[in-house]
């Protein structure tokens, strides 16, 4: 064959890349390859220690017989792919689970095969999802979990149940709620704290709830030192795990409600001027410590405390990662027997909780299984509002002047008056300072009345805002109490 009727290297590489290869993009502009048949896809531009597109290519067109391509044949190959699958449609890409057709979901087991876990609240079953309806995203902290065990009659709970100190069973049902929430991934679930005094397993605890949804080779984390690495942690896995946190500061703080219950981010994109790289996330986040100090109100809503106590039987570390990895298999097996036994239950959704979803999902498994998930979810948040309190004069201030008003009754000032009236009421009558931090304007005072707002409702004092022709106010009312026959509820 003459030079002429040779095919320049990047077409024979762009027309075998195609003919075996699957490309889309996703709805931020990144440009997935995946391989026909196989669910797991790879960015194109990715040169990561997982495998990148770039490698597949190479070792395809080694192994049948096309030889070795030098990089600037791949790199006009690949470049000219991305500018086509531009126009393709766009799909989505996912980590560890992801929704399905027919209100399926499924569970990435980290398989080189591609196979997966589709749950229905008809059944499960191990299987290799279709490339169009699943797109698995794979990274260094995908791990792989075994085979689930079929028909464990819930043995698998029990065995988790005996491994780890929880303090009662109330503890244990919230923890395997929240397991069942982090294989949907339209659920928020609030954020797992496990606390408790020294020796109780905390940490280990910690691994294994991990490791049940994110394989043997995942382990707890440092929280970062900034909010710019701990989200591309959390992007880069699907149950993010910070060990031994000691300090809840404000901008932590903020940034673990946006993890919870979702948010985004944007930067500019590398080398570039006016393109910007968005980052949307929202996934499980699960936290160990024995105390954080003082908790703020929005993120005590989205917590999730588990108490555990010190074992009266000490076992070494080998021993018990041995028993934890080899019964993991029935572990999974259970949790997805109870998965699908919730999803397919009928509960009403409880309206009167921040996150509704898993307070639903709650209700769900106790219609399911009896375990009184939901009570034990309304007892915990009640015990992190005790906690706000506790660490916020203002809040124990608010309902000491609370306790003052009637039943049913109400009082308005402006802000500047609310100030001046609750700082004479904590100082008494100026016979002793003002705390460190107290509000010093009308405004400031506002703004802590707005983030005080649902744990002071909680504590049956409403805080409203209002306007007059004249002026603002703030508006505090204690509701009338229900009658006994009211309080039953719904619930």
């Amino acid at each position: 064959m003459s030079e002429d009727e040779k095919s320049p290297a990047r077409e024979v590489i762009s027309n075998y890349a195609q003919a075996h290869f699957r490309y889309f993009r996703t709805a931020d502009g990144t440009v997935y390859a995946q391989r026909n048949g196989h669910p797991v896809a790879r960015p194109i531009r990715s040169q990561g220690t997982t495998g990148s597109h770039r490698q597949e290519l190479m070792v395809g067109l080694f192994r049948d017989g096309y030889g070795v391509f030098n990089g600037t044949a791949l790199k006009e190959a690949l470049d000219l792919i991305e500018a086509l699958a531009i126009t393709e449609q766009v799909q989505p890409v996912h980590i560890r689970v992801a929704p399905g057709f027919d209100g399926a979901t499924w569970l990435d087991l980290g398989r080189n095969d591609g196979q997966s876990v589709r749950i229905h609240p008809t059944g499960w079953d191990i299987l290799t999802p279709d490339p169009q309806e699943v797109c698995w995203r794979r990274t260094q902290l995908t791990g792989e979990l075994p085979l689930p065990v079929k028909d464990t009659d819930g043995k698998g709970i029990d065995l988790l149940m005996r491994l780890c100190n929880f303090a009662n069973a109330q503890t244990e049902s919230l923890a395997i709620a929240w397991l069942i929430g982090c294989l949907g991934p339209s659920v928020p679930v609030p954020a797992p704290f496990l606390t408790g005094p020294q020796g109780a397993g905390k940490s280990t605890g910690a691994r294994m709830l991990l490791r049940i949804i994110e394989g043997m080779t995942s382990d707890l984390r440092r929280a970062p030192k900034d909010e710019e690495n701990l989200i591309a942690a959390v992007a880069a896995g699907w149950v993010t795990a910070l060990d031994n946190l000691s300090h809840l500061g404000p901008d932590l703080s903020d940034l673990m409600c946006c993890i919870v219950t979702g948010a985004e981010t944007i930067k500019r994109a590398l080398f570039t001027d006016g393109d910007v790289v968005r980052s949307r996330y929202r996934k499980p986040l699960l936290l160990t410590g024995i105390d954080v100090g003082v908790i703020r109100p929005d993120l005590a809503e989205r917590l999730l405390p588990l108490r555990l106590e010190r074992p009266r039987v000490r076992r070494t570390e080998a021993e018990l990662w041995a028993e934890f990895e080899e019964i993991l298999p029935v572990i999974l097996g259970s949790l997805l027997d109870l998965t699908v036994k919730v999803r397919a239950a009928q509960a009403q959704i409880p309206t009167d909780l921040r996150m509704a979803d898993f307070a639903h999902l709650c209700a769900q498994l106790d219609t399911a299984t009896g375990f009184g998930a939901l009570d034990a979810y309304r007892a915990s948040l009640d015990d992190l509002n005790d906690d706000v309190i506790e660490g916020d004069v203002l809040a124990q201030t608010v309902l000491d002047h609370a306790a003052g008003i009637e039943p049913g009754a109400d009082v308005r000032m402006t802000s500047s008056e609310w100030l001046h009236c609750l700082t004479q009421l904590y100082t008494r009558e100026g016979l002793r300072p003002a705390p460190k931090g107290w509000p010093t304007t009308g405004k400031v005072l506002s703004d802590r009345l707005k983030r005080l707002q649902p744990v002071l409702a909680a504590r049956g004092v409403v805080i409203d805002w209002g306007r007059t022709k004249t002026a603002r106010y703030i508006e505090m009312a204690r509701p009338p109490q229900p009658s006994p026959g009211e309080q039953g509820g719904m619930f």
